[in-house]
């Protein structure tokens, strides 16, 4: 397994059957919170079921602090990929379907966890030319969860958010997870018309993710899809002389905004945050594909602009990704289904769609890669 990005400080590991007891959480959501760490109270929770997979539900420990980040010397396996995919994609096994025809992949008749080493280069490979893959029944979530994580740290070093809930003792997975009976989608619209919110993953590191696997547990029966957009064809469809002008400019990404919003909510941070500067356009290392690599959740300004200036830039970067449709794909959730992207040339948003209660309830693993990179503007 490839190591932590993390050495920690201080570990605790609560037993997964006494969560409720050792839960650290703490603040004016704590008592949904420890109704989370009991999956019987979550089954009693107006009728609806225990969670399928306790093991995985989530754990706050204010305890958990960690050194900042070192730099790291990724190696991209998507480079030593066969491109005909013989152990990913092997013929007459698989069932192939193109969601779009420049991004979107679903596949059918492969076992993930089963690749051998050159199989795991094709996937790396694949993934970054389709962009955002979704392999349909999958094992990923009855596997242990060291099995996931060794899986995945064949990508890279595993990144430990921040601020977000993790399993008891693995806090290398990240957990997006809305309980059962959360009917707080009632009220999100209150205050806005949209839940789309663009990004790619904890982009203000300096080595942000590559390749990503995020795995469904639970989820509603309808609802709660995750909409993905082409970075590198969004970077296509700029005319030469946009593409040029962008080239040579950097931005800010910010965890700071992250940070203190998890502790305005009774949350934790259990790393310093932080701000780094990454090209606006970035090259993929096994692709040589540009892509725009600005997002809206965690890019703050343009350096050496000033503010109006970058604002009009940042906006209209933001609104082409956002609103090319014709370069975006929409994945529905399936149970056992294991959807893997690349961060480095894509962005998606969750979708807020479903307020009858159900649980919607996924794993993250995130493997780091290089620090973001471009090469020379060329027509």
């Amino acid at each position: 397994m490839a190591p932590s990005a993390v050495e920690t400080e201080t570990v605790t590991v609560p037993d997964v059957s006494k969560l409720k007891l050792q839960a650290a959480y703490s603040g004016p959501y704590k008592e949904l919170a420890v109704a989370r760490f009991d999956a019987e109270a979550e089954a009693g929770l107006k009728g609806h079921k225990a969670a399928k997979y306790p093991n995985y539900l989530p754990t706050w420990d204010r305890n958990e602090k960690y050194a900042p980040l070192e730099p790291f010397e990724h190696y991209e396996h998507g480079k030593d990929a066969d491109t005909t995919f013989p152990n990913l994609l092997p013929k007459d096994q698989v069932t192939v379907k193109q969601l779009t025809p420049t991004i979107g992949t679903e596949v059918r008749g492969i076992q993930l966890s089963s690749l051998n080493d050159a199989g795991k280069d094709e996937l790396a490979r694949f993934v970054a030319e389709r962009k955002v893959v979704a392999f349909r029944d999958q094992d990923f979530a009855d596997l242990p969860i060291e099995k996931a994580l060794e899986f995945g740290g064949y990508f890279g070093r595993h990144h430990i958010h921040p601020t977000s809930g993790a399993p008891a003792g693995f806090p290398e997975i990240h957990l997006v997870h809305r309980g059962a009976g959360d009917k707080s989608a009632e009220n999100f619209y209150e205050n806005r018309t949209s839940s789309v919110a663009w990004h790619s993953d904890v982009s203000y590191e300096q080595q942000p993710p590559g390749t990503t696997f995020l795995y469904v547990l639970d989820r509603p029966e309808t609802g709660g899809d995750t909409l993905f957009v082409d970075a590198a064809e969004a970077y296509r469809r700029l005319s030469p002389l946009f593409q040029e002008r962008l080239h040579g400019l950097k931005a800010n990404h910010s965890a700071v905004e992250q940070a203190n919003n998890s502790l305005g909510r009774g949350g934790i941070k259990r790393r310093e945050p932080v701000i780094n500067e990454h090209p606006i356009i970035r090259t993929h290392p096994a692709t040589g594909e540009k892509a725009i690599y600005v997002n809206p959740q965690f890019t703050r300004n343009i350096v050496g602009l000033k503010r109006e200036e970058s604002d009009a830039l940042l906006k209209f970067l933001y609104d082409h990704l956002a609103y090319g449709a014709d370069f975006q794909a929409r994945v529905k959730w399936e149970e056992r289904t294991v959807v893997v992207w690349d961060n480095r040339v894509t962005q998606h948003s969750a979708i807020l769609d479903w307020s009858d209660g159900q649980r919607r309830h996924l794993a993250r693993i995130t493997p780091q890669a290089e620090r973001p990179a471009e090469t020379p503007f060329s027509a």
